[in-house]
């Protein structure tokens, strides 16, 4: 491109030199030719850029982070002219993003398809685009440049572990009394139907009571007697840290052969929380284990407790998006949504606090007749202060399942490791006044 442009550059400068020194035709001729290489070559590039039409596809646009994002891409060149090179830059701000691509000599009318894969190593949303598309003439004279918007947005889910077991204490068995409480939710126990409220849903109309009253009439449901799973995620600002660490590029071999590399974590306290967080309603969902979900960030969440899969991709989705920037700790957490769990559910706390305040949200849930289980994360591996041990001791006095996590740790073998004995206590302590009846 740049001897291209040297070329016509010097036969200007040739051409207008000898013109005015001798006056020759020659030197004429040259001056000629440049212009006409000049504006041949404009209208070459405006010709070609008006014609090239890319466009992009995916498969599927919800992964996991350190899974393999595959997308389509095609190329076209509607003109009927020759383009001598085509540059395809994707400006999508996923991290490592692949799909830039130079082509070369793409003929008129046609059409050119390649396959790009891309590395997942962050989670959140992410449009795929914009896409700018280049070209230029053989000289290297001029280029046009022209953007096509994102139509399309990726969803990247946390990572999730496969966990072979994760220990609980017992809680209430399927098929118990019914909990005399009303629930927002359907569930399988209706209780009886009153007159219709606006803003009721249309699915909870009982239209034979409400054609014999002659007045819509909906159906009133009460809590499922079995034991739920809630997972309470700390997020607060002041108690998460992160080491400095850098993100590594995936390697090219690995893009090009399909191998898919190890992903390590980042080494934030944050990061292993979500994960940890997903990785246990992923585990449980698929128990058929009804899961419910609070965290406290710039925005109080809450996903009542279900068994579906549709809870699981609720879930998800809000790990997806949650960040450090809360100042609610998981103490006032507890003490804001706890009220509404059943008696005997499992309540499991992520956190990485040093904090005792960790030990007044244990002693509310246990005065509460729940299940604490504790997912403490050591603070110190992630460049936080020391006090997870003492921390820990003083949970193993309260005879509380605690599952210590440490920064580059293997989170399935650190997931499925709870103090055994202390399950055992806590079994025994619950199933002493039935043997003592």
């Amino acid at each position: 491109m740049r001897s291209g442009r040297i070329f016509v550059v010097l036969l200007l400068l040739v051409g207008g030199a000898g013109a005015m020194i001798t006056g020759a035709d020659l030197y004429s001729r040259f001056i000629y030719l440049g212009v006409l290489l000049t504006i041949g070559n404009w209208l070459w590039v405006r010709w070609v850029a008006r014609g090239l039409r890319v466009t992009r596809s995916a498969r599927v646009l919800r992964a996991n982070v350190g899974d393999f994002f595959e997308e389509h891409y095609e190329l076209m060149n509607g003109s009927r002219v020759v383009a001598p090179w085509i540059e395809i830059f994707n400006r999508s701000r996923i991290p490592h993003a692949s799909g830039s691509r130079l082509m070369s000599l793409v003929l008129g009318r046609q059409k050119r398809t390649y396959l790009a894969r891309t590395w997942l190593t962050r989670r959140g949303a992410f449009t795929l685009g914009p896409t700018r598309i280049t070209t230029g003439d053989p000289f290297g004279l001029f280029r046009s440049s022209r953007e096509v918007p994102a139509a399309q947005t990726l969803l990247v889910l946390p990572m999730l572990f496969n966990l072979s077991s994760f220990h609980l204490p017992p809680g209430l068995l399927p098929g118990g009394q019914v909990i005399r409480r009303r629930s927002s939710d359907i569930t399988p126990h209706a209780s009886g139907v009153r007159e219709y409220i606006h803003g009721d849903a249309m699915k909870r109309i009982h239209w034979p009571t409400s054609v014999r009253r002659n007045q819509l009439m909906v159906k009133e449901f009460e809590q499922d007697p079995q034991a739920e799973v809630w997972l309470y995620l700390d997020s607060q600002a002041s108690v998460h840290r992160q080491k400095p660490y850098v993100d590594d590029q995936v390697p090219t071999e690995t893009t090009f052969f399909g191998r898919k590399p190890e992903f390590k974590l980042p080494p934030s306290s944050l990061e292993y929380s979500i994960s940890i967080t997903a990785s246990l309603a992923h585990y449980f969902i698929a128990q058929r284990r009804a899961v419910g979900y609070a965290s406290a960030g710039q925005a109080f969440t809450v996903h009542h407790a279900e068994r579906s899969e549709r809870q699981e991709g609720r879930i998800l989705e809000t790990l997806a998006f949650v960040e450090a920037d809360g100042d609610l700790s998981i103490a006032a957490l507890v003490a804001a949504q706890a009220s509404q769990l059943p008696q005997g559910s499992t309540a499991i706390l992520v956190t990485p606090t040093t904090r005792p305040e960790l030990l007044q949200a244990v002693d509310d849930l246990q005065r509460r007749y729940l299940r604490p289980v504790v997912v403490l994360l050591d603070a110190a591996t992630f460049g936080g202060p020391h006090g997870t041990e003492k921390l820990a001791r003083s949970l193993h006095e309260r005879r509380v399942p605690v599952c210590l996590v440490a920064c580059d740790a293997d989170l399935k073998q650190a997931l499925s490791t709870l103090t055994t004995d202390l399950i055992s206590q806590e079994m025994r302590k619950w199933q002493s006044p039935v043997l003592s009846h």
